[in-house]
C-alpha cells in the first residue's frame, strides 16, 4: 500500500482484488497462500472451525521428541541438536494424519531434580500435559526406562490423560527387544519407532488417533458451554471474596493471611440470567521459576487455569499503590492471549485522595492496557458487581471479532496513505496486503515489501483499535516481508 493506493472512498472489494493481484508480483510460499485463502481457519459454512485436539509430546531430555515432531509434520520445524535441553518452551504446530487435524505441542525435556531454567522447562511440560487431550510419551529404547522416565510416568498418571508410549531410536529389528522391555512402565504397548528414519511412525500415529477426540476438550473455546472466567491477582486482593459473593456461599476459604488459596476452584455462577464458569486461582507472588514447593505448583496451576479460560478478571487492590506483581499479572494475561477486564477491588476503602493517586498510577504503570475495560467494585459488599457482566461481554466480543479482509485493506490503505512508514536506508517499506489470520485473540498478518519497525506496528495497532474497537482484547500483529519476483529472462 503506497501513498497512491485507493482509499475507502472506493469499493472495498475492488481495493482487495487489486491488492491481491499486486501480491502476485512478490515471492509467496504455500503458507502465505493458505493464509490468504484462510485455509484451515474456516469450515465449509464459513464459520470458525471447532478447536482441533491437542497432543503434547513429552519425555526427558535428548530422547528425540523434536525429531519425532519433525517426522509427524513432514518438515524440519523443531530445532534438533545432539545437546540435551535445546527445546525450552512449549511450541505448537498444526499437524494432520489420515485426514484428521490436530495440534502438536513440542516440550522441553522433563527432569525430576530440575532447578533454574530447567525448572521452567519442567513447568512448561506439565502445563502442556494439563492442556492436552492426549500425550505422546517418548522414551529412548536403547537406554531403557530411567528414574526420570518413571517420574514422568507418575506425572502422566496423575493427569489422567490418554498416553501413547513411543519407544524411539529403534532403527531395525535387532533393537525391537529393547522396546518390548518398556512394557514395565505400565503404560500399555510401547510402539517401536525410529523418528530419525521414519520407521514405525505411521503405526504410532494410528494408535494416537484411536485415543484422540474429534474436537479438543481442553482449549479455551468450547461452543455452547458457559464462558470461562479466570480470577487473577496477587495474594490477598479479594479473589476468593469475589467468588463467594458471586455464588452467594462461602465456597472458598477467605483469610487476611495471603496465600490461602492453593488450587484453582471452579464454580458455575448465574449472572445476568446466564451461566459463567469462574475459576478462583492462587495469588501470583513472584515469577514462577523463582518459586519453590507448594508455591511453585500453585503458580503452575494458576497459569494452566488462565490458559483454559477465555477471559481473565485481574483484581487490583484500589486501596493500595499498584505493585509490580499487579503489572506482571496483567502482562501474563496478554501473553496468554486472553480477553482482559481489570477490576479495582476494595473501592469502598478508598477516599478521594487515594482515588486521585490511583488514576496517576494507572496512567504510569498500566499504560500498555488503556483498552482493557475497567470496573470499580467491592467484593466484600457486592457493590457494582453487576457492572462485571457488560465488561466481560465487551471483552469477549472483541476477542472473537473478525474484520472482513476487504474492509481491513481499505482502512489500512487510508491509514498508510496519510501516515506512510518512515524511509530507512533509502527505502520505504510498503504494506502490500493485510489479512486476519485468526480470532481469540485477533491476529493480523501484514505482507510488506520491507521490515516494519516496532513503533509503526504499534501505530497500526492503535489505529485498528480506534476503527474497530477491540476493547478488552490483546491484538497480535505479525509481518511477512516478501521480495519482488525477479523478471524471467
Amino acid at each position: 500500500m503506497s501513498t497512491d493506493e485507493p482509499t475507502r472512498t472506493q469499493d472495498p472489494e475492488a481495493i482487495e482484488r487489486a491488492l491481491r493481484a499486486g501480491l502476485e508480483d512478490f515471492e509467496l510460499d504455500e503458507e502465505d497462500r493458505a493464509l490468504l485463502e484462510a485455509e484451515g481457519l474456516l469450515d465449509e459454512d464459513g464459520e470458525v472451525r471447532a478447536p482441533a485436539p491437542v497432543v503434547a509430546v513429552v519425555g526427558r531430555p535428548n530422547v528425540g521428541k523434536s525429531t519425532l515432531v519433525n517426522r509427524v509434520l513432514g518438515r524440519r520445524e523443531a530445532v534438533v541438536e545432539d545437546v540435551p535441553g535445546v527445546t525450552r518452551d512449549r511450541v505448537a504446530y498444526d499437524a494432520e494424519w489420515s485426514g484428521r487435524r490436530f495440534t502438536l505441542v513440542d516440550t522441553g525435556g522433563w527432569a525430576v531434580d530440575a532447578t533454574g531454567i530447567h525448572l521452567r522447562v519442567a513447568e512448561q511440560a506439565e502445563i502442556a500435559v494439563e492442556l492436552a487431550d492426549a500425550v505422546l510419551f517418548v522414551v529412548d529404547a536403547t537406554v531403557g526406562a530411567t528414574d526420570d522416565d518413571e517420574a514422568v510416568v507418575r506425572m502422566l498418571r496423575r493427569s489422567g490423560k490418554p498416553v501413547v508410549l513411543v519407544a524411539n531410536k529403534v532403527d531395525d529389528q535387532r533393537t525391537e527387544a529393547d522396546a518390548a522391555a518398556l512394557w514395565n512402565l505400565g503404560l500399555g504397548q510401547p510402539w517401536p519407532v525410529s523418528a530419525l528414519h521414519g520407521r514405525g511412525s505411521g503405526d504410532v500415529l494410528d494408535a494416537l488417533l484411536e485415543v484422540l477426540p474429534a474436537v479438543s476438550r481442553v482449549t479455551a473455546y468450547q461452543p455452547g458451554g458457559p464462558r470461562r472466567v479466570a480470577l487473577l491477582g496477587r495474594p490477598n486482593v479479594g479473589k476468593s471474596s469475589m467468588l463467594n459473593k458471586l455464588t452467594g456461599t462461602d465456597r472458598v476459604v477467605v483469610d487476611d493471611v495471603a496465600g490461602t488459596t492453593r488450587d484453582p476452584v471452579d464454580e458455575v455462577v448465574e449472572l445476568a440470567g446466564r451461566s459463567w464458569r469462574f475459576v478462583d486461582t492462587a495469588g501470583i507472588r513472584r515469577r514462577v521459576h523463582q518459586t519453590r514447593g507448594a508455591d511453585f505448583y500453585a503458580s503452575l496451576r494458576t497459569q494452566t487455569a488462565l490458559e483454559k479460560a477465555e477471559v481473565a478478571v485481574v483484581l487490583i487492590d484500589a486501596s493500595e499503590p499498584i505493585a509490580e506483581q499487579d503489572v506482571r499479572v496483567v502482562q501474563q494475561v496478554i501473553d496468554a492471549g486472553r480477553a482482559l477486564v481489570i477490576a479495582y477491588n476494595k473501592w469502598d476503602l478508598t477516599d478521594e485522595e487515594r482515588r486521585h493517586f490511583l488514576e496517576r498510577e494507572i496512567e504510569r504503570d498500566l499504560v500498555q492496557v488503556p483498552w482493557a475495560p475497567r470496573v470499580n467494585l467491592s467484593a466484600r459488599t457486592g457493590r457494582h458487581l453487576e457492572r462485571l457482566v457488560p465488561a466481560l461481554d465487551r471483552a469477549l466480543d472483541s476477542w472473537e471479532t473478525r474484520v472482513p479482509t476487504a474492509r481491513l485493506n481499505a482502512f489500512l490503505g487510508e491509514v498508510v496513505a496519510a501516515h506512510p512508514h518512515p524511509v530507512r536506508g533509502g527505502k520505504q517499506p510498503r504494506i502490500l496486503f493485510a489479512t486476519q489470520a485468526g480470532t481469540r485473540p485477533p491476529r493480523f498478518v501484514l505482507f510488506a515489501s520491507g521490515f516494519i519497525e516496532a513503533g509503526y506496528r504499534r501505530f497500526v495497532e492503535r489505529r485498528l483499535r480506534e476503527e474497530f474497537g477491540f476493547e478488552g482484547t490483546p491484538i497480535e500483529i505479525s509481518v511477512r516481508v516478501r521480495e519482488k519476483r525477479r523478471a524471467r529472462r
